[in-house]
């Protein structure tokens, strides 16, 4: 008697790259905050100086792109638009009512949790001495050697704990504005259908709607492709082209054959 087959395993999710550009300066900062909060969480969970050292460093940046702009009205402002045009997918047909309340209700959170923030709990985090000496020493390189500043290193030198608690008290600080910046990209990449497209010799061009502002650019690869995409444009009109890498001592290749690729244009 034959024995049966065994069963194959279960295929696991087809890994893929994704690629984004932003296509306003409103989207290029809720980027570089959801990357540097992101940063920042991920060394405070790491013991160790050096992962202290560069979630500190992720702190100041963040600090640094919110004293440019008034990023805390921009996140309100965008909050606000994300949730009335989801208040008017609820008469749709079609439409999941109750994981629509749901996300409706979390940005609802998030609003009012950064209103009942205030800005000058930014503004006393920008004026914290310690965190301002670093940033200061920070223009040169090299420092914030342990000769240039016997308190942070002093500081680096306490129980990881210790550090962790510092650090994770200034992660409060800036955690109501950088969770709804993270909310708030995730619904705008959720919101918008990918399509699949072809660029043809390796080259493809957008001209966006004007009554319909894209926000950011999705562009996804299979995870294994040795291509990637120089992305140039602005919110009218856009340029992909893809790219060979070789590796980091050789500049990529133009790409000359056609490259399917899914593209997704977020509002």
């Amino acid at each position: 008697m034959m024995s049966s087959a065994p069963e194959a395993p279960p295929q696991s999710p087809r890994r893929t790259a994704i690629f984004e550009q932003p296509l306003n300066e409103r989207m290029r900062n809720f980027l570089r905050l959801e990357f540097l909060f992101r940063q920042a969480l991920h060394h405070n969970d790491t013991p160790g100086p050096w992962s202290s050292r560069a979630a500190v460093s992720s702190i100041l940046d963040i600090l640094a792109i919110t004293s440019r702009t008034d990023t805390r009205s921009d996140v309100l402002k965008e909050l606000e638009r994300q949730m009335t045009l989801l208040r008017d997918f609820q008469s749709r047909p079609g439409v999941d009512v109750s994981r629509l309340q749901q996300v409706l209700t979390r940005l609802t959170q998030r609003r009012d949790a950064l209103q009942a923030s205030s800005s000058s709990d930014l503004a006393r985090l920008r004026e914290n001495e310690f965190l301002a000496a670093i940033k200061h020493r920070s223009t040169i390189p090299g420092g914030t050697c342990e000769f240039d500043l016997p308190d942070y290193t002093h500081w680096l030198n306490l129980a990881a704990d210790a550090r962790r608690v510092d650090i994770g008290q200034w992660l409060e600080t800036l955690r109501p504005l950088c969770d709804s910046v993270a909310d708030l990209l995730w619904v705008t990449r959720e919101n918008s259908r990918p399509r699949a497209e072809v660029a043809i010799s390796g080259s493809h061009h957008i001209a966006f709607d004007r009554e319909t502002p894209i926000q950011l650019l999705r562009i996804t690869l299979p995870g294994e492709s040795p291509l990637f995409p120089q992305i140039s444009g602005s919110h009218h009109r856009c340029s992909i082209r893809f790219l060979n890498w070789v590796n980091a001592d050789t500049r990529p290749v133009p790409v000359v054959d056609d490259v399917r690729f899914i593209l997704t244009c977020c509002v």
